[in-house]
């Protein structure tokens, strides 16, 4: 085979069309083969417009071809080291400027508008039909805490009707032994998400519980879940959570309303 360089124009061209193109190699790859450099074939490459693939694409391509390993498919981490991470992604998130937050609120809104509004009908059924699921079978951050405490030796009721003597209102989790309610808390409960009725609506039902759960002598504590579900930040709330449960196991607690925020 030539050297590189003895090579015309258009069969370089050729060339890097078979090899990059039509055979998806790398531009190592194809230097190895004419005896040159990567940086070389790729010049060539932008100088004769053959498109280039983007990062997302080659490293896709390296995957498919077997050239590099999946980074984590087939590989399991410690709990311990997935907590890490997902607290090192969140107070990534956390410490983004109002600008970046800004910026990436309105990218979210721009790929929103771009949809069709069969797409947009989907994703808003979709979404309805989970909130009803969680409803009645409860949150991700619900079953979390949930089999947190059952894992710590807690005997739970979980979202069990008739809990509350005559009426049909559901606790999202109760801890008998110590009469502690946890009620997990969504933004539907404070923010117009669903509109002004709705809101209203939950407001005077959650009033209503809170009533009869202080009315059967039981501690409530109201977690207040302002963000996205992260099992990062739900391990910082199951902290707090059992910090106060062991106050109200050693009598240290006055108050019958405790408030946890996710922030």
């Amino acid at each position: 085979m030539k050297k590189y360089n003895e090579y015309t124009d258009n069969e370089k061209k050729q060339l890097i069309k078979k090899f990059y193109t039509n055979e998806n190699k790398s531009f190592q790859d194809i230097a190895l083969l004419l005896n040159t450099y990567p940086n070389k074939i790729r010049r060539d490459a932008i100088k004769f417009e053959i498109k280039i693939r983007d990062k997302s694409a080659a490293q896709k391509n390296a995957l498919n071809t077997g050239k590099h390993c999946h980074p984590t498919k087939g590989k399991s981490r410690p709990e311990s080291v997935k907590n890490k991470i997902g607290q090192g992604v969140m107070v990534s998130w956390e410490s983004l400027s109002d600008q970046e937050l800004k910026k990436r609120k309105n990218k979210a809104k721009d790929n929103w508008d771009q949809l069709s509004d069969d797409e947009k009908a989907n994703m808003l059924q979709k979404a309805n039909e989970a909130v009803r699921s969680a409803s009645k079978t409860g949150s991700k951050l619900e079953k979390f805490l949930a089999q947190k405490l059952i894992g710590d030796g807690y005997k739970i009721q979980f979202h069990q009707e008739q809990t509350l003597v005559n009426t049909k209102l559901q606790i999202d989790i109760v801890i008998p032994s110590i009469n502690v309610a946890i009620e997990v808390d969504g933004p539907s409960h404070f923010s117009p998400v669903w509109g002004d009725d709705s809101l209203k609506r939950n407001i005077k039902y959650d009033e209503k519980k809170t009533g009869l759960i202080l009315g059967k002598g039981f501690y409530l504590i109201r977690i207040k879940q302002t963000k996205d579900y992260s099992v990062s930040r739900s391990n910082l709330i199951y902290d707090k959570l059992i910090h106060i449960l062991d106050d109200i196991k050693t009598n240290n607690v006055k108050n019958k309303i405790i408030s946890i925020t996710d922030y």
